[in-house]
């Protein structure tokens, strides 16, 4: 390990995994080693689980990092990174933990390798404390091909929780830098519909499911549309409510488990979803917050959103600690946030 090593202390703010997430990519990203104590303190199992775990050693893998503590319940970590290398990778989880957030770690440092890079990594796919595969797919990567990024995602299987079993596979373009992306305003909306998909669950879930969102949202049955699955794929059940607009496609997602009923997971997804619509905001919370990594490393940028979260806000901190970065944030006159970013590599 050398000497200008970055301290964190996996315990501030939010204290979730997003501190470890970041670290590893700025790390990676930077050439910079870490060493982080406190992982994942504020959660009721802290410690590197198989989802942060598998994070860890991908980024290893990638990076020709030399790694201390890498272990399953580990509270602590030395990573210290050489060269990013491209190629054809492939990492299991082992549990439902979210494919999405591994892929989300090493995807800044892979857009910077010299060749292209495929990774398949199967895990989890929908589950409810991550981003779903088809928020990455509709949301987030499109935002990153606004500024410059060429990725590609392909849903090969589902894996709900709590069986996982699913395989997702990104193909990154080598070669081409970020640049600052402006996202003030939504722009008119282009298409708006509810997925419901389920497998070895009966069909009346998805319908009861669609039915709330047929009422709560107003929409015609055109814009309602059920995706039954192999039930070898199961059992699990995820419904998305996708708003499209010409600037940015936002989704919002319920997630089937036992106990809960259709009705509950239909209201909790058209609730977030009328939370965006009350506002005028271009990306929401969660969109706010996984902006922000790329715009930094793209030097910069502008986008409006609903809120402003401790999420962010910690994700912020971490992102200061390796780059000198002015991130500002302000309200606006309808009561939504403006994120201004200005960085120095």
């Amino acid at each position: 390990m050398t000497n200008n090593i970055i301290e964190l202390d996996g315990s501030q703010g939010e204290g979730g995994g997003q501190i470890l997430r970041s670290a590893l990519s700025l790390a990676m990203c930077m050439g910079t080693p870490i060493h982080i104590k406190n992982i994942r303190a504020k959660r009721k199992k802290p410690g590197l689980m198989r989802q942060h775990l598998t994070a860890v050693q991908a980024a290893t893998e990638i990076s020709g990092a030399t790694v201390e503590g890498a272990f399953a319940g580990s509270t602590e970590l030395k990573f210290a990174p050489s060269a990013i290398q491209g190629g054809d990778y492939r990492f299991s989880i082992g549990t439902a933990g979210s494919c999405t957030l591994v892929l989300q770690t090493i995807l800044p440092a892979l857009l910077m390798a010299s060749r292209d890079s495929r990774i398949t990594l199967s895990g989890g796919t929908h589950n409810s404390m991550s981003p779903p595969f088809h928020f990455l797919e509709r949301a987030f990567v499109p935002l990153l091909a606004r500024m410059g990024a060429k990725v590609e995602l392909q849903l090969n299987r589902f894996g709900f929780y709590p069986a996982g079993g699913g395989e997702i596979t990104m193909q990154i373009k080598a070669g081409n830098a970020l640049t600052p992306l402006h996202l003030e305003s939504r722009g008119q909306r282009v298409k708006a519909y509810a997925e419901s998909f389920f497998a070895g669950l009966p069909a009346h879930i998805a319908e009861r499911e669609l039915a709330v969102v047929k009422k709560r949202m107003a929409w015609g049955d055109d814009q309602l549309i059920m995706r039954g699955l192999n039930r070898d794929q199961g059992p699990g059940n995820v419904l998305l409510i996708s708003l499209e607009y010409e600037q940015v496609t936002e989704v919002f997602s319920g997630f089937g488990e036992k106990g809960v009923s259709a009705e509950s997971v239909a209201n909790g997804a058209v609730k977030a979803a009328h939370d965006y619509l009350s506002g005028e905001a271009a990306v929401s919370s969660y969109l706010a917050d996984q902006l922000l990594l790329p715009m930094v490393l793209a030097g910069g940028g502008t986008y409006t959103a609903t809120d402003w979260s401790l999420h962010a806000e910690t994700n912020a901190d971490i992102i200061q600690r390796f780059l000198t970065v002015d991130i500002q944030t302000e309200k606006t006159t309808s009561g939504d946030v403006r994120v201004t970013l200005t960085a120095k590599r």
